[in-house]
């Protein structure tokens, strides 16, 4: 079943809802904060990714955040940035930084709303599963560049573009 069908109209639903729909659908562990909030668990291949939506209603905007943990060592950091700086001129629809202070790596995104046009449950789920996809995707650059010495440009070779087609 497609998110779409779990609804058969979304035009007075608030995102937060959808986001909550969605997570019982996937039987994502979840939390809804407050009605503008909601924090999941989605487990992807290489680890368990923190993805919190949120509504900012001032800005008519919808904040998505994926994030995991990450300690490099100090030595370790200016390939790191290097690596994320890298990471982003790849990708277009969001962007990683590094909280060093919480020790996360963090993917963030933004959708802004039209006024008189909602979010659909279907463009929801998509920023879900694109934060995962990248996250998957950079992880294990990430890691090459903090505890294995390798290099930004080495490690981002394993950074494969997405498959496109079926094998």
């Amino acid at each position: 079943m497609s998110a779409a069908e779990l609804y058969l109209s979304t035009d007075s639903l608030h995102p937060i809802d959808m986001v909550e729909t969605l997570a019982e659908h996937h039987a994502w562990d979840f939390d809804r904060m407050n009605e503008d909030q909601i924090a999941m668990a989605v487990e992807g291949q290489w680890r368990t990714y923190s993805v919190t939506l949120a509504l900012a209603p001032g800005e008519n905007m919808l904040r998505l955040v994926c994030t995991f943990e990450m300690d490099p060592p100090d030595s370790a950091r200016a390939a790191l940035y290097e690596t994320i700086s890298r990471a982003n001129d790849m990708v277009w629809s969001g962007a990683f930084s590094f909280w060093e202070s919480q020790r996360l790596m963090v993917w963030r995104y933004g959708l802004i709303l039209a006024e008189d046009q909602p979010a659909g449950i279907d463009q929801i789920e998509r920023m879900i599963r694109s934060a995962i996809m990248a996250a998957e995707r950079f992880y294990p650059a990430f890691q090459l560049v903090a505890w294995a010495d390798h290099g930004p440009a080495a490690a981002l070779e394993v950074a494969l573009a997405e498959a496109v087609g079926r094998a």
